[in-house]
C-alpha cells in the first residue's frame, strides 16, 4: 500500500526456515531408528479444527514426522477420550500429542488436558506446562507465543527493557505470551476487551501482541509511532474475501515499524513451533 512504512514480520518465510531445520533434526533421529511421531485429538464436527489439523499433519510429514488423528464426536463419553490419551501417554512411539481446541463439551476438555503427559504436551497448554513456564522451569512452551518469540528473535527485535502490551488473556496465547515477554526482560502489561481506556494502554506499547479475538479492533490511532505490532488474531468476517486479524492492517502499518500480516504472520510460526517441540520430545526420548 502506498505510503506504508512498516516492515513485514514474514512468518511464512521464517517458518519455512524453521521447518527445514526441524526436517534436518528429524532425519538425524530417523538415521538412528527413531521416527518422531505427533498425534492429534480433534473435534470431528469442527471443520476449522479438522482443516487446521490436516495442514499440521501435512507439514509434519513433509518434515519427516509421522502423524495420526483421533476424532472426537459430539456426545462421545469423556472416558473414551481419556482412555485414548492414556494410551498415547504410554506409547513410547508417540513423542508429541496435540489436543486441538475446542473439543466437544461432552469430552470435558479441561480434564483431557490435565490427563496428558506434560512431556508429550508439545502444544504447551496443559496446566503443568503453563506452571513450568510461570515458574521459569524447563518444559514445552505454548506453540503460538513461542512462534511469536522466535519471529521477533529472527528479525533482531529486542524486548529487554521495552514496554510490551498483550491484548488478550487466554491460557493458550495471551497469558503465556506475557510470561515469555517477561523472560525476555520486557515490562509487560496484560490488557483485554474490558480494560478501561484500552486505546491509551495500547498506545504505551513498544511491542504489541494483539490476541483478543475481535476483528480489526486495534486501529492505527491507538499506536505509538514505531511500535512493533504482532497480530495473533485470525477472524472470519462475512462478506470479506480474506480473513483478518485483530489489528486494522492498513492503518496500523502506517504507524508501526514492524507488523505481521494476517494470514502469513503468526499462524505458520505456530505450526513450525509445534513441530520443533515434537522433534525436541523425540530427541529427549533418545537421551
Amino acid at each position: 500500500m502506498e505510503g506504508r512504512r512498516a516492515q513485514i514480520l514474514d512468518g511464512k518465510s521464517v517458518s519455512g526456515l524453521l521447518r527445514q531445520e526441524v526436517a534436518r533434526r528429524a532425519a538425524r533421529l530417523r538415521s538412528r531408528g527413531i521416527v518422531p511421531r505427533l498425534e492429534a485429538v480433534v473435534a470431528a464436527q469442527d471443520p476449522a479444527s479438522v482443516a487446521y489439523v490436516r495442514m499440521k499433519r501435512r507439514w509434519a510429514e513433509e518434515a519427516g514426522i509421522d502423524s495420526g488423528t483421533f476424532e472426537v464426536h459430539e456426545g462421545d463419553p469423556a472416558d473414551r477420550v481419556l482412555e485414548h490419551v492414556w494410551r498415547l501417554n504410554q506409547d513410547p512411539a508417540v513423542h508429541g500429542v496435540l489436543i486441538q481446541h475446542p473439543l466437544p463439551k461432552s469430552a470435558d476438555e479441561a480434564t483431557v488436558l490435565a490427563s496428558l503427559d506434560p512431556d508429550k504436551d508439545v502444544d504447551g497448554i496443559t496446566p503443568t506446562s503453563l506452571g513450568r513456564l510461570a515458574a521459569g522451569q524447563a518444559g514445552f512452551r505454548s506453540a503460538t507465543p513461542l512462534g511469536v518469540m522466535t519471529l521477533l528473535d529472527h528479525y533482531g527485535i529486542e524486548c529487554e527493557g521495552r514496554r510490551a502490551v498483550v491484548v488478550g488473556r487466554s491460557v493458550i496465547l495471551g497469558k503465556p505470551a506475557a510470561l515469555m515477554l517477561l523472560e525476555k526482560n520486557a515490562t509487560v502489561t496484560i490488557a483485554h476487551s474490558r480494560t478501561r481506556d484500552l486505546p491509551d494502554v495500547v498506545r504505551s506499547a513498544d511491542v504489541l501482541i494483539a490476541a483478543v479475538g475481535r476483528p480489526e479492533m486495534v486501529r492505527g490511532d491507538w499506536l505509538k509511532p514505531g511500535v512493533v505490532v504482532v497480530d495473533a488474531g485470525y477472524n472470519k468476517v462475512d462478506g470479506r474475501d480474506r480473513d483478518v486479524g485483530d489489528c486494522h492492517f492498513e492503518s496500523c502499518s502506517q504507524v508501526a515499524s514492524w507488523i505481521t500480516p494476517v494470514p502469513g504472520g503468526v499462524g505458520p510460526m505456530t505450526v513450525a513451533s509445534l513441530l520443533a517441540n515434537t522433534v525436541t520430545a523425540a530427541e529427549s526420548s533418545d537421551a
